[in-house]
């Protein structure tokens, strides 16, 4: 069997994890060996799941090349949400920053400017990116296949927009995260990927177009967890809080 093909069993092996009943982890011939084979299995279970309403892009570090994934429009709620169903098994929880796109950015030969990606933002907003897995423990798997699955996506909470974004530093920006009231951390600079978000953004205006067919009018861009995951449980409420943002929160009912 082809890997194409094999690729596309695995797409159907994670969506039952994700629909049915989650798994340990794949099998080795089922795991994918490299980001291009990843992109095939996230593309196939994004698919199964709707219209595509942004992109979840991040970096190991400030200087690594960005990897990403799509966030399904169907997972994208309101903010002050209360989330219920067997769909939010894991209820994990990280504070962002996320762009929304104002005009499309369709593919091109040419490469686009930081100035000119920045221009096609409409607002750039503190966000919450909701985590869920096909694995019974998503932490536990190697790094490819966690990433197969959407790189654990599970949901979009957009807050509200923060002005005058242009002249935020954002290796000075602060976040609290606060569950039930109580200040569970605080982080400053504190973005993986680095706090030049234009950098990402344009990476995947750019070398991203291949794969998105390029970025859309309404779409949303998330750009890297300011504080890592946290794991809630039902009847529990978060809320994020940047420094230039009003604060944003979601409620597991």
């Amino acid at each position: 069997m082809e890997r194409n093909d094999i690729m596309k069993e695995t797409a159907e092996i994670l969506l039952r994890g994700r629909k049915v009943a989650p798994l340990e982890t794949l099998k080795d011939k089922e795991a994918p060996a490299d980001l291009h084979e990843v992109y095939a299995v996230q593309d196939a279970i994004a698919r199964d799941f709707g219209h595509v309403g942004g992109w979840k892009i991040g970096a190991p570090s400030a200087t690594d090349e960005p990897f990403f994934a799509p966030m399904p429009l169907a997972w994208m709620v309101k903010e002050g949400t209360a989330l219920s169903g067997e769909r939010y098994r894991l209820r994990g929880v990280e504070a962002e920053i996320a762009f929304l796109v104002g005009k499309d950015i369709p593919a091109r030969e040419q490469a686009y400017s930081r100035e000119e990606v920045a221009n096609a933002m409409e607002a750039c907003v503190p966000a919450i990116e909701l985590l869920e897995s096909a694995y019974i423990d998503p932490r536990a798997v190697p790094r490819l296949t966690m990433f197969a699955d959407l790189q654990m996506h599970g949901g979009f909470v957009a807050g509200k927009p923060i002005e005058n974004w242009q002249t935020i530093d954002w290796a000075a920006e602060t976040v609290d995260l606060v569950v039930d009231g109580k200040l569970e951390m605080t982080r400053t600079g504190s973005n993986p990927g680095g706090t030049d978000l234009l950098r990402l953004l344009t990476y995947l205006a750019n070398e991203g177009a291949a794969r998105t067919g390029g970025l859309k009018k309404g779409q949303w861009i998330t750009t890297g967890s300011w504080t890592g995951a946290t794991w809630l449980h039902a009847g529990q409420t978060a809320e994020v809080r940047f420094t230039h943002s009003q604060p944003t929160s979601i409620r597991f009912a």
